[in-house]
């Protein structure tokens, strides 16, 4: 496959009402087709009016901005000083909810094009019927990404091409069956068309030659249905403010013996303990060290002279507790004083909750069972990897 990677120029500034199709055709009548368009989402936004008044400069530019931002977003992700990392109501996460303030006239903001496919099929449509050119449309934008510095343009509406290209189930050089193998060939698209149009250089569009032989006679389905992840389905989806909430309320309602699931999602938090272990798997070990952080983790939040100890004698758990599951661990849990007050109580009763949260957090379950007769004060507890948990 060969490659052309041109700028369209010429195209100068847009403004609300422009004819986006004539302005593109009359810079590019060099437009073939089968020609992939890369145009920024920028100049879509300016033709379709999605434009907003705000005052050029002090707190009230400043608090203008950030009502604009809030009828933006959908749901907040994160935030970091004057950094917003927010879902938009089109489902992506990206910083401001993509509100932009350059290459626009001060005393205005652009937003998003409200329905990013919408436009690139229309633009397809006006390019095709009106000036004979049947190229595919990917509407970009300019976000960051999550580990890594910089910024790439991604994809934020497509028409004419497939948003992915799916290898699953063809078989590579080495015999092995792809299984996950999806590539957002829209994104790789919309990055090779930046890199001839920059963002100072007043070059909003592009055009890749020599992708596609010819364009999809339908529109195909979309970015948003394609490439947007659904909640369920995306492990990072909480922000850091929603995903400690998440794990505060699992730690309300920790059940006995389940720790809580590894990868809660909004509105979907799995509280259900597992079922039980296969027969013949093997349950998991508690690791000493881990045991002890969990321990250290609440050292300074329980009352003075609490005790959660480690039984490590065999013999000792087998006199205390008889029915340990394999590979569990045994804590022997007492309050400061022999014979505490029924207030001592209550707070050893949270004090030890702390502790299972702790436990719960390395991924481990545990089962409140009383001490046997003769050992006054105490309570033991059961920890477990999930596997031995369930068991019990």
């Amino acid at each position: 496959m060969k490659l052309e990677v041109l700028p369209v120029l010429g195209i100068g500034d847009v403004t609300e009402g422009d004819d986006l199709a004539a302005l593109i055709a009359t810079a590019a009548p060099w437009l073939r087709d089968g020609d992939v368009l890369v145009v920024t989402s920028k100049i879509v936004s300016k033709a379709e009016g999605r434009l907003v008044d705000v005052p050029v400069d002090g707190p009230e530019r400043e608090a203008a901005r950030a009502e604009v931002l809030a009828a933006e977003t959908a749901r907040p992700v994160a935030r970091r000083g004057s950094t917003r990392i927010v879902q938009t109501h089109h489902g992506f996460v990206m910083a401001s909810a993509g509100v932009d303030a350059s290459n626009v006239d001060r005393s205005r903001l652009v937003l998003l094009p409200k329905d990013p496919d919408a436009s690139a099929r229309a633009l397809r449509a006006a390019l095709r019927e009106r000036h004979g050119a049947d190229v595919a449309v990917i509407i970009s934008d300019t976000m960051g990404r999550p580990w890594r510095n910089g910024l790439t343009d991604v994809a934020l509406g497509v028409a004419g091409m497939p948003a992915l290209r799916d290898h699953r189930g063809q078989v590579d050089p080495y015999g092995n069956r792809l299984a996950i193998t999806q590539m957002a060939v829209v994104d790789e698209l919309a990055g090779a068309g930046e890199l001839v149009k920059g963002k100072c250089d007043q070059v909003p569009v592009a055009v890749i030659r020599g992708y596609l032989t010819a364009p999809d006679p339908s529109d195909g389905d979309g970015v948003v249905p394609t490439l947007v992840r659904d909640a369920a389905h995306d492990l990072f989806s909480l922000g850091t403010a929603e995903a400690r909430a998440e794990g505060l309320r699992a730690a309300a309602t920790l059940g006995e013996s389940a720790p809580p699931p590894p990868w809660p999602v909004p509105g979907t938090l799995d509280r259900t303990p597992p079922g039980p272990t296969e027969s013949g798997s093997t349950p998991a070990t508690v690791d000493s060290t881990t045991l002890a952080r969990a321990i250290d983790t609440v050292a300074g939040a329980v009352a003075p002279g609490t005790r959660f100890a480690p039984v490590t004698d065999e013999r000792v758990r087998a006199e205390l507790d008889t029915d340990l599951p394999a590979g569990a661990a045994l804590l022997d849990c007492r309050p400061p004083d022999a014979e505490p007050e029924p207030a001592a109580l209550i707070r050893f009763g949270a004090d030890l909750h702390r502790l299972r949260a702790a436990l719960a957090a390395e991924g481990l379950g545990s089962t409140v069972r009383p001490a046997p007769d003769g050992v006054v004060g105490a309570v033991l507890l059961v920890v477990a990897g999930e596997a031995a948990t369930t068991s019990v």
